[in-house]
Protein backbone atom coordinates (compact mmCIF):
# COMPACT_ATOMS: atom_id res chain seq x y z
CA UNK A 1 0.00 0.00 0.00
CA UNK A 2 1.38 3.42 -0.94
CA UNK A 3 1.48 6.33 1.48
CA UNK A 4 -1.35 8.03 -0.43
CA UNK A 5 -3.72 5.10 -0.08
CA UNK A 6 -2.69 4.60 3.54
CA UNK A 7 -3.51 8.15 4.55
CA UNK A 8 -6.37 9.08 2.20
CA UNK A 9 -9.30 7.23 0.61
CA UNK A 10 -11.44 8.78 -2.12
CA UNK A 11 -15.17 8.15 -1.93
CA UNK A 12 -15.10 6.55 -5.38
CA UNK A 13 -11.87 4.55 -5.43
CA UNK A 14 -13.62 1.20 -4.90
CA UNK A 15 -11.97 0.20 -1.63
CA UNK A 16 -13.99 -1.23 1.23
CA UNK A 17 -15.65 1.29 3.59
CA UNK A 18 -13.95 0.06 6.76
CA UNK A 19 -15.12 1.72 9.96
CA UNK A 20 -11.76 1.48 11.68
CA UNK A 21 -10.10 3.33 8.78
CA UNK A 22 -12.79 5.85 7.77
CA UNK A 23 -14.85 6.40 10.91
CA UNK A 24 -18.63 6.24 10.87
CA UNK A 25 -19.30 9.22 8.65
CA UNK A 26 -16.55 8.47 6.15
CA UNK A 27 -17.48 4.80 5.88
CA UNK A 28 -21.10 5.73 5.23
CA UNK A 29 -20.22 8.18 2.45
CA UNK A 30 -17.93 5.65 0.75
CA UNK A 31 -20.63 2.96 1.05
CA UNK A 32 -23.34 5.22 -0.39
CA UNK A 33 -21.07 6.33 -3.23
CA UNK A 34 -20.45 2.67 -4.09
CA UNK A 35 -24.23 2.19 -4.16
CA UNK A 36 -24.54 4.96 -6.79
CA UNK A 37 -26.41 7.28 -4.48
CA UNK A 38 -26.13 11.00 -5.32
CA UNK A 39 -23.32 11.85 -2.89
CA UNK A 40 -21.15 14.95 -3.53
CA UNK A 41 -17.55 13.90 -4.25
CA UNK A 42 -14.81 13.92 -1.68
CA UNK A 43 -12.20 11.94 0.21
CA UNK A 44 -11.50 10.72 3.73
CA UNK A 45 -8.29 11.43 5.62
CA UNK A 46 -7.96 8.03 7.29
CA UNK A 47 -7.36 7.12 10.90
CA UNK A 48 -3.81 6.21 9.89
CA UNK A 49 -3.17 9.93 9.42
CA UNK A 50 -4.52 10.70 12.89
CA UNK A 51 -2.53 7.87 14.43
CA UNK A 52 0.66 9.12 12.77
CA UNK A 53 -0.13 12.65 13.96
CA UNK A 54 -0.62 11.49 17.55
CA UNK A 55 2.55 9.40 17.44
CA UNK A 56 4.61 12.36 16.23
CA UNK A 57 2.95 14.65 18.78
CA UNK A 58 4.10 12.26 21.51
CA UNK A 59 1.42 13.17 24.04
CA UNK A 60 -1.13 10.36 23.74
CA UNK A 61 -0.13 8.74 27.04
CA UNK A 62 -0.32 12.07 28.87
CA UNK A 63 -3.79 12.70 27.44
CA UNK A 64 -5.06 9.27 28.48
CA UNK A 65 -3.64 9.66 32.01
CA UNK A 66 -5.25 13.09 32.40
CA UNK A 67 -8.62 11.87 31.14
CA UNK A 68 -8.54 8.84 33.44
CA UNK A 69 -8.56 11.11 36.48
CA UNK A 70 -11.24 13.58 35.39
CA UNK A 71 -14.77 13.77 36.84
CA UNK A 72 -17.36 14.21 34.05
CA UNK A 73 -19.59 16.11 36.48
CA UNK A 74 -16.89 18.76 36.97
CA UNK A 75 -17.63 20.62 33.75
CA UNK A 76 -15.19 23.46 34.46
CA UNK A 77 -12.32 21.01 34.95
CA UNK A 78 -13.25 19.10 31.79
CA UNK A 79 -13.41 22.33 29.77
CA UNK A 80 -9.99 23.42 31.07
CA UNK A 81 -8.41 20.07 30.26
CA UNK A 82 -10.10 20.01 26.86
CA UNK A 83 -8.72 23.44 25.97
CA UNK A 84 -5.21 22.39 27.01
CA UNK A 85 -5.34 19.19 24.97
CA UNK A 86 -6.71 20.90 21.86
CA UNK A 87 -4.16 23.71 22.05
CA UNK A 88 -1.35 21.18 22.36
CA UNK A 89 -2.59 19.19 19.37
CA UNK A 90 -3.25 22.18 17.12
CA UNK A 91 0.31 23.39 17.68
CA UNK A 92 1.74 20.17 16.23
CA UNK A 93 2.49 19.82 12.49
CA UNK A 94 0.74 17.34 10.23
CA UNK A 95 3.16 14.48 9.46
CA UNK A 96 4.81 14.98 6.04
CA UNK A 97 3.53 11.75 4.48
CA UNK A 98 -0.04 12.45 5.57
CA UNK A 99 0.16 16.04 4.36
CA UNK A 100 1.49 14.91 0.97
CA UNK A 101 -1.46 12.53 0.61
CA UNK A 102 -3.91 15.34 1.45
CA UNK A 103 -2.23 17.64 -1.08
CA UNK A 104 -2.68 15.03 -3.82
CA UNK A 105 -6.27 14.16 -2.87
CA UNK A 106 -7.29 17.82 -2.65
CA UNK A 107 -5.80 18.56 -6.07
CA UNK A 108 -7.63 15.57 -7.56
CA UNK A 109 -10.93 16.68 -6.00
CA UNK A 110 -10.54 20.22 -7.34
CA UNK A 111 -9.80 18.82 -10.81
CA UNK A 112 -12.85 16.56 -10.57
CA UNK A 113 -14.98 19.60 -9.68
CA UNK A 114 -13.59 21.69 -12.55
CA UNK A 115 -11.63 24.16 -10.45
CA UNK A 116 -11.25 25.52 -6.93
CA UNK A 117 -14.46 24.90 -4.99
CA UNK A 118 -15.32 25.18 -1.30
CA UNK A 119 -15.44 22.02 0.78
CA UNK A 120 -16.81 20.88 4.10
CA UNK A 121 -14.29 19.41 6.54
CA UNK A 122 -16.03 17.04 8.96
CA UNK A 123 -14.90 14.82 11.79
CA UNK A 124 -15.54 11.09 11.41
CA UNK A 125 -14.76 9.32 14.68
CA UNK A 126 -14.55 5.57 15.02
CA UNK A 127 -16.91 5.72 18.04
CA UNK A 128 -19.37 7.95 16.20
CA UNK A 129 -23.10 7.23 15.83
CA UNK A 130 -23.05 3.61 16.80
CA UNK A 131 -26.50 2.06 16.35
CA UNK A 132 -26.99 1.88 20.12
CA UNK A 133 -25.75 5.38 20.99
CA UNK A 134 -26.12 8.60 19.05
CA UNK A 135 -22.69 10.24 18.99
CA UNK A 136 -23.47 12.92 16.40
CA UNK A 137 -22.38 16.41 17.21
CA UNK A 138 -19.62 15.46 19.62
CA UNK A 139 -16.88 16.52 17.20
CA UNK A 140 -16.61 19.47 14.85
CA UNK A 141 -17.61 20.42 11.31
CA UNK A 142 -16.14 23.28 9.28
CA UNK A 143 -18.14 24.48 6.29
CA UNK A 144 -17.13 26.39 3.15
CA UNK A 145 -13.37 25.95 3.42
CA UNK A 146 -11.47 27.20 0.38
CA UNK A 147 -7.90 26.29 -0.50
CA UNK A 148 -5.43 23.65 0.61
CA UNK A 149 -4.10 25.51 3.65
CA UNK A 150 -7.58 26.08 5.08
CA UNK A 151 -8.42 22.43 4.52
CA UNK A 152 -5.21 21.21 6.18
CA UNK A 153 -5.68 23.48 9.19
CA UNK A 154 -9.25 22.31 9.71
CA UNK A 155 -8.27 18.66 9.37
CA UNK A 156 -6.03 19.24 12.37
CA UNK A 157 -8.84 21.01 14.21
CA UNK A 158 -11.11 18.02 13.53
CA UNK A 159 -8.48 15.73 15.03
CA UNK A 160 -8.32 17.94 18.10
CA UNK A 161 -12.11 17.96 18.35
CA UNK A 162 -11.96 14.35 19.53
CA UNK A 163 -11.18 16.06 22.83
CA UNK A 164 -13.88 18.71 23.00
CA UNK A 165 -15.43 18.98 26.46
CA UNK A 166 -18.75 17.64 25.19
CA UNK A 167 -17.06 14.65 23.53
CA UNK A 168 -15.03 13.85 26.66
CA UNK A 169 -18.10 14.08 28.90
CA UNK A 170 -20.17 11.97 26.50
CA UNK A 171 -17.58 9.20 26.41
CA UNK A 172 -17.09 9.18 30.17
CA UNK A 173 -20.81 9.10 30.91
CA UNK A 174 -21.40 6.34 28.36
CA UNK A 175 -18.38 4.26 29.42
CA UNK A 176 -16.66 4.64 26.05
CA UNK A 177 -12.89 4.25 26.63
CA UNK A 178 -10.70 7.15 25.55
CA UNK A 179 -7.85 4.75 24.81
CA UNK A 180 -7.87 3.30 21.32
CA UNK A 181 -10.07 5.99 19.81
CA UNK A 182 -9.11 7.35 16.44
CA UNK A 183 -10.39 10.02 14.10
CA UNK A 184 -10.84 10.16 10.36
CA UNK A 185 -11.80 13.39 8.58
CA UNK A 186 -14.16 13.82 5.64
CA UNK A 187 -13.35 16.44 3.00
CA UNK A 188 -16.35 16.87 0.69
CA UNK A 189 -17.45 19.32 -1.98
CA UNK A 190 -19.87 21.84 -0.50
CA UNK A 191 -23.39 22.01 -1.89
CA UNK A 192 -24.76 25.44 -2.75
CA UNK A 193 -28.06 24.52 -1.13
CA UNK A 194 -31.25 26.26 -2.20
CA UNK A 195 -33.19 24.08 0.25
CA UNK A 196 -31.84 21.51 2.70
CA UNK A 197 -32.83 19.48 5.69
CA UNK A 198 -33.19 16.07 7.24
CA UNK A 199 -35.48 13.08 6.80
CA UNK A 200 -36.25 10.04 8.93
CA UNK A 201 -37.72 6.80 7.64
CA UNK A 202 -40.13 6.59 10.56
CA UNK A 203 -42.24 8.93 12.64
CA UNK A 204 -39.90 10.08 15.44
CA UNK A 205 -42.88 10.92 17.65
CA UNK A 206 -43.95 7.29 18.01
CA UNK A 207 -41.58 5.09 15.97
CA UNK A 208 -44.18 4.32 13.28
CA UNK A 209 -42.15 2.77 10.44
CA UNK A 210 -44.96 3.23 7.92
CA UNK A 211 -44.19 6.96 7.79
CA UNK A 212 -41.40 9.26 6.62
CA UNK A 213 -40.72 12.62 8.27
CA UNK A 214 -39.04 15.43 6.34
CA UNK A 215 -37.77 18.70 7.83
CA UNK A 216 -36.76 21.36 5.31
CA UNK A 217 -35.72 25.00 5.23
CA UNK A 218 -34.04 27.52 2.95
CA UNK A 219 -30.28 27.53 2.43
CA UNK A 220 -27.57 25.27 3.84
CA UNK A 221 -28.95 22.62 6.18
CA UNK A 222 -26.70 23.36 9.14
CA UNK A 223 -29.37 25.66 10.59
CA UNK A 224 -31.93 22.85 10.52
CA UNK A 225 -29.55 20.34 12.10
CA UNK A 226 -28.47 22.77 14.83
CA UNK A 227 -32.02 23.91 15.58
CA UNK A 228 -31.40 27.56 14.73
CA UNK A 229 -34.51 27.73 12.55
CA UNK A 230 -37.95 26.13 12.76
CA UNK A 231 -38.20 24.13 9.51
CA UNK A 232 -41.21 22.86 7.64
CA UNK A 233 -42.17 19.47 9.07
CA UNK A 234 -43.91 17.07 6.69
CA UNK A 235 -45.18 13.58 7.49
CA UNK A 236 -45.66 11.24 4.52
CA UNK A 237 -46.97 7.72 4.04
CA UNK A 238 -43.96 5.54 3.26
CA UNK A 239 -45.76 3.47 0.62
CA UNK A 240 -47.82 6.06 -1.27
CA UNK A 241 -45.60 9.08 -0.44
CA UNK A 242 -48.79 11.06 0.14
CA UNK A 243 -48.63 13.89 2.68
CA UNK A 244 -50.32 12.82 5.92
CA UNK A 245 -49.64 15.97 7.93
CA UNK A 246 -47.64 19.15 7.50
CA UNK A 247 -46.58 22.07 9.64
CA UNK A 248 -44.90 25.07 8.03
CA UNK A 249 -42.05 26.47 10.09
CA UNK A 250 -41.04 30.10 10.37
CA UNK A 251 -37.81 29.59 8.34
CA UNK A 252 -36.82 33.19 9.14
CA UNK A 253 -33.08 32.75 8.52
CA UNK A 254 -30.97 31.00 5.91
CA UNK A 255 -27.29 30.17 5.63
CA UNK A 256 -25.96 31.09 2.18
CA UNK A 257 -22.59 31.66 0.52
CA UNK A 258 -21.16 35.17 0.27
CA UNK A 259 -18.84 35.08 -2.76
CA UNK A 260 -17.16 38.35 -1.81
CA UNK A 261 -16.30 37.15 1.69
CA UNK A 262 -15.63 33.57 0.61
CA UNK A 263 -17.70 32.21 3.47
CA UNK A 264 -21.23 31.40 4.59
CA UNK A 265 -23.42 34.12 6.06
CA UNK A 266 -26.78 34.20 7.79
CA UNK A 267 -29.44 36.39 6.25
CA UNK A 268 -33.11 37.10 6.83
CA UNK A 269 -35.56 35.24 4.63
CA UNK A 270 -38.16 37.58 3.06
CA UNK A 271 -41.53 37.16 4.74
CA UNK A 272 -43.30 36.00 1.59
CA UNK A 273 -40.75 33.20 1.04
CA UNK A 274 -40.64 32.24 4.72
CA UNK A 275 -44.42 31.78 4.65
CA UNK A 276 -44.49 29.17 1.88
CA UNK A 277 -43.46 25.52 1.97
CA UNK A 278 -39.82 25.12 1.04
CA UNK A 279 -40.36 21.93 -1.01
CA UNK A 280 -42.72 21.27 -3.90
CA UNK A 281 -44.73 18.05 -4.00
CA UNK A 282 -42.29 16.60 -6.52
CA UNK A 283 -39.31 17.53 -4.35
CA UNK A 284 -40.96 16.03 -1.27
CA UNK A 285 -41.48 12.78 -3.14
CA UNK A 286 -37.89 12.77 -4.33
CA UNK A 287 -36.51 13.29 -0.81
CA UNK A 288 -38.80 10.58 0.57
CA UNK A 289 -37.79 8.15 -2.18
CA UNK A 290 -34.10 8.79 -1.47
CA UNK A 291 -34.65 8.21 2.25
CA UNK A 292 -36.36 4.90 1.44
CA UNK A 293 -33.42 3.94 -0.74
CA UNK A 294 -31.00 4.63 2.12
CA UNK A 295 -33.16 2.55 4.46
CA UNK A 296 -33.16 -0.33 1.98
CA UNK A 297 -29.39 -0.07 1.60
CA UNK A 298 -28.75 -0.22 5.34
CA UNK A 299 -31.71 -2.46 6.21
CA UNK A 300 -32.83 -0.39 9.18
CA UNK A 301 -34.52 3.01 9.73
CA UNK A 302 -32.32 5.92 8.67
CA UNK A 303 -31.83 9.55 9.62
CA UNK A 304 -30.49 11.33 6.53
CA UNK A 305 -29.34 14.81 5.57
CA UNK A 306 -30.04 16.04 2.06
CA UNK A 307 -29.84 19.22 -0.03
CA UNK A 308 -31.13 20.64 -3.31
CA UNK A 309 -28.18 22.21 -5.14
CA UNK A 310 -28.98 25.61 -6.65
CA UNK A 311 -26.24 25.09 -9.24
CA UNK A 312 -27.73 21.90 -10.71
CA UNK A 313 -30.82 21.46 -12.91
CA UNK A 314 -34.11 20.18 -11.51
CA UNK A 315 -34.16 16.40 -11.43
CA UNK A 316 -30.40 16.25 -10.86
CA UNK A 317 -30.08 18.58 -7.90
CA UNK A 318 -31.09 16.36 -4.95
CA UNK A 319 -27.97 15.23 -3.11
CA UNK A 320 -27.48 12.88 -0.16
CA UNK A 321 -25.07 14.30 2.40
CA UNK A 322 -25.29 11.84 5.29
CA UNK A 323 -27.15 8.76 6.46
CA UNK A 324 -27.02 7.19 9.89
CA UNK A 325 -29.16 4.72 11.81
CA UNK A 326 -32.07 6.15 13.76
CA UNK A 327 -31.07 5.54 17.38
CA UNK A 328 -34.15 6.19 19.53
CA UNK A 329 -36.85 3.84 18.28
CA UNK A 330 -34.37 1.53 16.49
CA UNK A 331 -32.00 0.89 19.40
CA UNK A 332 -30.70 -2.71 19.29
CA UNK A 333 -31.71 -2.97 22.95
CA UNK A 334 -35.26 -2.68 21.65
CA UNK A 335 -34.63 -5.56 19.18
CA UNK A 336 -34.07 -3.34 16.16
CA UNK A 337 -32.22 -4.97 13.24
CA UNK A 338 -28.53 -4.39 12.71
CA UNK A 339 -27.28 -1.81 10.22
CA UNK A 340 -26.58 -4.18 7.32
CA UNK A 341 -26.32 -2.51 3.92
CA UNK A 342 -26.63 -4.67 0.87
CA UNK A 343 -23.55 -5.21 -1.29
CA UNK A 344 -23.51 -2.28 -3.65
CA UNK A 345 -20.36 -1.93 -5.70
CA UNK A 346 -20.33 -3.93 -8.89
CA UNK A 347 -18.00 -6.83 -8.29
CA UNK A 348 -17.31 -5.58 -4.76
CA UNK A 349 -19.72 -7.60 -2.66
CA UNK A 350 -18.55 -5.89 0.53
CA UNK A 351 -19.99 -7.20 3.80
CA UNK A 352 -20.84 -4.03 5.69
CA UNK A 353 -22.83 -5.60 8.51
CA UNK A 354 -20.68 -3.80 11.06
CA UNK A 355 -21.08 -0.35 9.56
CA UNK A 356 -22.79 2.53 11.36
CA UNK A 357 -23.61 5.46 9.10
CA UNK A 358 -23.51 9.03 10.25
CA UNK A 359 -25.51 12.39 9.75
CA UNK A 360 -24.01 15.93 9.72
CA UNK A 361 -22.14 16.61 12.82
CA UNK A 362 -23.11 19.86 14.37
CA UNK A 363 -20.71 22.43 15.70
Amino acid sequence: MTDTTLYVQRFDDGREPLLEILGGKGASLVSMTAADMPVPPGFVVTTASFDAFMEEAGIAEQIHDALAGIDPEDVAAVEKLSAEIREALCSRPVPPAARAAVVTAHAELMAQCGGEVPVAVRSSATAEDLPDASFAGQQDTYLWQIGLEAVTEHIRQCWASLYTARAIIYRLKNNIPNEGLSMAVVVQKMVNARVAGVAMTLNPANGDRSKITIDSSWGVGEMVVSGEVTPDNILLDKVTLQVVNEHLGSKHLELVPDPAAGTLIQREVPAERAAIRSLTDAELNAVAAMAKRAEKHYRCPQDIEWALDADLPDGENLLLLQSRPETVHSNPANTAPEQKPAAAAAGGGFDLSFLPASLLATK
